[in-house]
């Protein structure tokens, strides 16, 4: 009875039953020791071999390739009681988690000798530094001592016609001559000069002003003072009563609404002195008003822009009008907004959305993305006081590329100035089809300051953050949520109806808490009920979609869409999948194409010499933790894969389908290898993620 199961099949011995993983035809299975032996025999194999695509290094065993890709040697970690007693706690959670103390090797690092930039644009003009320049100036010298060519085909100068790295450029092989020229494709470079693909660059003259704090808002300053009034009533109340007594006492009567006759609201002049212009658009304006909040924040802007011009048409000691220096005429734009139906409208029902990933959803994944068919990219959170100090690095994740039709940004912040600042910036310097607040990050960092979703417990917050940044935006405001921050204990159902009175204009709502994060199953009984809550406003559901199965289950509740996160990474061919319904079982080499697209997709984004090659192999292993999860369809006893299923050990079809497999992070820089070239002897690299990342 011990070598059979239930259902009469026998046991293999060599594989124990693991609850979790997920089911696989039990001719690939295999054990972990066994796993790892065929990948490193199999390597040595294929090393040994000419026609390989992977090489090894000169002078190096495989052995001692693969030892300087692993991960260093462990940290101590800090005990803070007697260490026997929590060694072995310790052991346990170290397994678990993230490396937040893990070494970030700067890819500049990776370049010892670097070329001067006035050699490598080739200017007509000498070094500006002269002496003093810290960089090579002789190109022969640094051609001698730059590392060798990853390939002779440059993916920058085939498909723009001139590669801007030079003899930088890791590919230089395919544009250098002999004598350090860099070749220029004319026909090529006059299709492509011009035409920027991507968009949304930060302005080095916007950046110096922003750093000075010569950037103005007015628009938010406007709805701030307004905010700021609101704080005050209850100030307001005290010295309305005060002024009521104070006339009683003079003899005069109180009018109905308990204020003393001839006196105006928030110290404005007497009606008389207001100009007839300035009044007829401020009564015009307030007569087309509504009851709602939005229109009354209208009103009371309108009744600032009254008080302005009321106290620069006040009467001198004289009694005469005193003169006003105007900037010009006074139109419809400078009193009335936008109304929520004149705003740039966009349709999000039954959209493909893929969710705004930090770290891996860069713009070279999104573009693989928008291949296989999503609808709507965002970039990745942005936080709102990065932006506002004018950091690139924080810039550099609102770029857009040309084929990304719908896009959208994703502010953090947990103050209604700087996101209402924040906002306006964007509205006027960015091309954005939507922007979308992020009330659904559970990270410690962001939650303990009140910002992602701590802001769902601050509504008070949320609401005045919502409307100042719907109050200066010509672009639909979205927010991402959560279920709740406690776990079983949901608010979102709470929540909705108000971000619905308050002007949102989409809902994305993840069916997870925020002390639940990726346990469990997403809740979408819950996601449904809350959609009927939301209508009409749009409710797209996230969470546990892996397959067109799980796709078809979530469009049966009423979301108007989905948004899909780990699923598009795991398998980023999820969109064709969907809207074709269907299991693609795709090969190891269409696997491959796609990471050599990606790394192409890199390079354009961030330069094909050492420093853009190094970072985009950063971000290739990075993505390289997701894939590793995908179990290809022909290997699976029982289709389709769930998210939340372990793949357990197996052999694939073929060799790159196992190595595609191993969860060892030596592997996955194997594969980097086959498309980027060697590692640098100095490089070092650890996942995000410290669960399954070594042997």
């Amino acid at each position: 009875m011990d070598e059979t199961i239930s259902n009469g099949t026998a046991k293999n011995p060599d594989v124990s039953s693991d609850r979790g993983a997920a089911a696989i035809k039990t001719q690939y299975h295999t054990t972990k020791e066994k796993f790892h032996e065929f990948i490193d025999s199999g390597w040595q194999r294929e090393s040994a071999g000419k026609g390989n695509e992977e090489t090894v290094p000169k002078g190096e065993s495989p052995e001692d390739s693969l030892d300087q890709t692993c991960e260093p040697p462990e940290k101590k970690v800090k005990v803070e009681g007697p260490a026997e007693d929590c060694k072995g706690k310790q052991d346990k959670k170290r397994a678990r988690g993230q490396f937040k103390s893990r070494p970030h090797m700067k890819p500049h690092s990776y370049d010892d000798m670097r070329l001067c930039p006035s050699i490598i644009q080739e200017r007509t003009t000498s070094c500006f530094f002269g002496e003093r320049c810290r960089f090579f100036h002789d190109v022969a010298e640094y051609m001698s001592l730059k590392p060798a060519d990853v390939g002779e085909h440059c993916h920058l100068f085939s498909t723009f016609g001139k590669c801007p790295y030079g003899v930088t450029c890791r590919y230089s092989k395919a544009h250098v001559d002999g004598s350090f020229k860099n070749l220029v494709n004319e026909e090529l470079l006059t299709k492509t000069e011009g035409r920027p693909t991507v968009k949304n660059s930060l302005d080095k003259g916007l950046q110096k002003r922003l750093r000075k704090r010569q950037v103005p808002f007015g628009a938010s300053e406007v709805y701030l003072r307004t905010i700021g009034k609101g704080a005050d009533q209850g100030g307001c109340k005290k010295n309305q009563a005060d002024n009521q007594a104070e006339t009683c006492s003079n003899g005069e009567a109180p009018t109905a609404g308990g204020a003393a006759p001839n006196r105006t609201m928030a110290g404005a002049a007497p009606a008389d002195t207001v100009g007839s212009t300035a009044t007829g658009v401020i009564r015009a304006g307030a007569e087309g008003l509504g009851a709602g909040g939005a229109d009354c924040e209208e009103t009371t802007s309108c009744r600032e822009l009254a008080d302005v011009n009321s106290s620069e048409m006040s009467p001198d000691s004289s009694g005469q009008n005193a003169p006003v220096k105007t900037t010009g005429p006074l139109t419809d734009a400078d009193v009335i907004k936008l109304r929520p139906c004149e705003k740039k409208q966009v349709d999000f029902r039954n959209k493909l959305y893929l969710a705004p990933l930090t770290t891996c959803g860069n713009l070279p994944f999104r573009r693989v993305c928008k291949r296989f068919g999503a609808d709507v990219t965002c970039g990745e959170m942005a936080m709102c006081t990065n932006l506002l100090q004018g950091q690139s690095s924080e810039w550099a994740l609102l770029k857009r590329h040309e084929s990304e039709d719908i896009f959208g940004v994703q502010l953090e912040g947990c103050f209604p100035d700087t996101m209402t600042k924040c906002a306006e910036l964007l509205n006027s310097n960015i091309e954005v089809d939507f922007v979308d607040i992020n009330s659904g990050c559970p990270i410690d960092l962001v939650y303990k300051k009140g910002g992602g979703c701590g802001l769902m417990t601050r509504t008070n917050k949320f609401e005045k953050i919502v409307r100042g940044m719907n109050s200066v935006l010509d672009v639909p405001l979205t927010v991402k949520i959560r279920t709740g921050v406690q776990d079983k204990v949901n608010i979102a159902h709470k929540l909705i109806p108000e971000l619905k009175n308050w002007g949102i204009s989409m809902i994305t709502l993840h069916g997870r808490s925020r002390e639940q994060r990726y346990t469990k199953m997403a809740d979408w009984e819950y996601i449904d009920f809350c959609s009927k809550l939301a209508s009409p406003v749009p409710l797209f559901g996230n969470g546990d979609i892996l397959s067109y199965e799980d796709a078809m289950k979530a469009r049966e509740t009423g979301v108007s869409g989905i948004m899909l996160g780990r699923g598009a990474l795991i398998k980023p061919w999820i969109f064709t999948e969907i809207k074709e319904q269907r299991h693609w079982d795709i090969s190891s080499n269409e696997r491959l194409d796609i990471l050599k697209d990606f790394t192409h997709f890199g390079l354009e984004q961030w330069g094909s010499d050492t420093q853009g090659l190094e970072k985009t192999r950063t971000f290739l292993l990075e993505w390289l933790s997701f894939l590793c999860r995908y179990i290809p369809v022909g290997l699976l006893e029982r289709m389709p894969q769930k998210i939340n299923e372990r793949p357990p050990y197996y052999v694939g079809r073929d060799y790159l389908e196992t190595l595609m497999a191993s969860q060892h992070v030596g592997d996955w820089v194997k594969i980097s290898e086959m498309i980027l070239g060697p590692v640098p002897r100095n490089f070092s690299f650890l996942p995000k993620h410290k669960a399954n990342a070594y042997k």
